[in-house]
């Protein structure tokens, strides 16, 4: 068994169980009782959402190693290596680490069948409570009260957003998802919550815990300020804090003041130099991740972002409504059967009038010819291509200098994307998608 790879592993672990979700806590927690996983680190920062979870806990990690502190992240899916997905005192963890984690979960589970998705956060954990950190900051991966990440009691808890996505394990409301989303909050800790409009659920779930509750739009929140923006929330003794001229980002702000807010509340040296710094290190792979290709003699450049839901389409073209270009933008999209097509679609309509669809690499694909009839109907300009290398490959054909490319609709569809880049030494990627 020590003998796997790390590909071997992860195959394994595909096959593993029945199915690749199955919500419930009960064999995860059996099996991290058994590995005496309880307390990972002495802070716990846990966050769920609908849209914006990775890139605040992006930001939570920064603000905190700014301090110098060792911080843990977990974060899924993985865009082109599993490594990507744990995450210890900035660096990825390695091949070997990770296969001596499966391998510790493995022997502790015995009888007891784990997803692909259990079997990584417990190994995730595992790496975490050796490792000697100060923090971890664990993402969600599905809802919230029934996952695995809400094994480990947070200290304190933070929903970004709350929209329509996975209705078949969350419900088709708002409602239901706040339910869901709001169980990764603990009696008497603070549970944020990013959200302008929270479902009446999620605050029955805080006034039943007592829990101190943070608020977008009434404790905290941000505004724009010409060409920069600025933030005002709460200490942890309830005082007033404000941060103005705070520099535009490559990344989501609204994220950028939830996290602000997060780590103000953890009674942490406060000093506007470091906090700053540390906002503008922050990097994701793939949301609204910007770069330049030299394609053809020409100069092309590629907006990348996981987008998939109406919430996050509606954010992005808000954010390219903003930021204008002097030609045309091009889109390559693929979407995943479960999504809600025109939901996605709609909000980018008045902003990209060229599209290349293709399917995914994936079973769980919305075949290519739904996604071409459908934008047919919208009265837009679309082609079919096999795959989505073959259709960023037509776009940047297509495409002039003053031109932009917009490649979204799916973790995968971005993957295929960095693949693709991979094998162009001359992609590179540019700071920069402020607005």
């Amino acid at each position: 068994m020590s003998e796997r790879t790390l590909a071997d592993w992860l195959a394994y672990l595909e096959q593993l169980h029945p199915s690749a979700i199955d919500m419930g806590l009960e064999r995860s927690r059996a099996v991290a009782q058994r590995m005496g996983l309880e307390r990972i680190a002495p802070r716990v920062v846990t966050v769920s959402g609908t849209n914006g979870k990775g890139s605040t806990c992006a930001f939570i990690a920064e603000l905190l190693q700014a301090q110098g502190l060792r911080v843990g992240v977990y974060s899924s899916p993985h865009l082109l290596r599993y490594n990507e997905r744990v995450q210890i005192a900035g660096e990825q963890a390695d091949d070997a680490s990770l296969c001596e984690a499966f391998a510790a979960v493995e022997a502790a589970r015995g009888e007891i069948s784990l997803t692909y998705f259990e079997m990584g956060t417990l190994a995730a954990f595992w790496l975490f409570q050796r490792a000697a950190l100060d923090a971890v900051v664990l993402e969600v991966g599905l809802g919230g009260r029934l996952d695995a990440v809400n094994l480990i009691d947070a200290d304190l808890a933070i929903i970004t957003s709350i929209g329509l996505d996975h209705a078949e394990w969350l419900g088709d409301t708002r409602e239901s998802v706040a339910y869901e989303k709001a169980g990764i909050y603990r009696a008497g800790k603070p549970a944020l919550c990013g959200d302008l409009e929270p479902p009446q659920t999620l605050l029955d779930q805080v006034a039943l815990l007592d829990a101190p509750f943070v608020l977008r739009g009434r404790d905290y929140d941000l505004s724009r300020d010409g060409q920069g923006w600025q933030w005002y929330g709460v200490s942890a003794e309830g005082q007033p804090l404000q941060l103005e001229g705070l520099p535009l980002l490559d990344l989501p702000m609204e994220n950028a003041a939830l996290a602000l807010q997060a780590y103000a509340l953890m009674a942490l040296p406060w000093q506007r130099e470091q906090l700053v710094d540390a906002l503008l290190r922050t990097r994701v792979s793939g949301r609204l991740e910007r770069r330049t290709l030299q394609w053809q003699g020409k100069s092309l450049t590629l907006l990348l972002d996981v987008g998939h839901n109406p919430h996050a389409a509606e954010y992005l073209a808000q954010r390219l409504a903003d930021r204008p270009v002097s030609g045309r933008r091009l889109a390559v999209f693929g979407l995943l059967a479960d999504k809600d097509l025109p939901g996605v679609v709609a909000p980018l309509l008045s902003e990209v009038g060229d599209w290349a669809v293709a399917p995914l690499p994936t079973s769980r694909t919305r075949p290519a010819a739904e996604l071409h009839a459908h934008l047919q109907g919208c009265g837009v300009q679309v082609a079919v291509y096999d795959d989505v290398k073959a259709a960023l490959q037509a776009q940047c054909a297509r495409a002039s200098a003053e031109d932009e490319i917009l490649l979204f609709g799916s973790f995968y569809c971005v993957a295929e994307a960095l693949d693709w880049l991979a094998c162009h030494a001359n992609g590179d990627m540019q700071d920069g998608f402020a607005g």
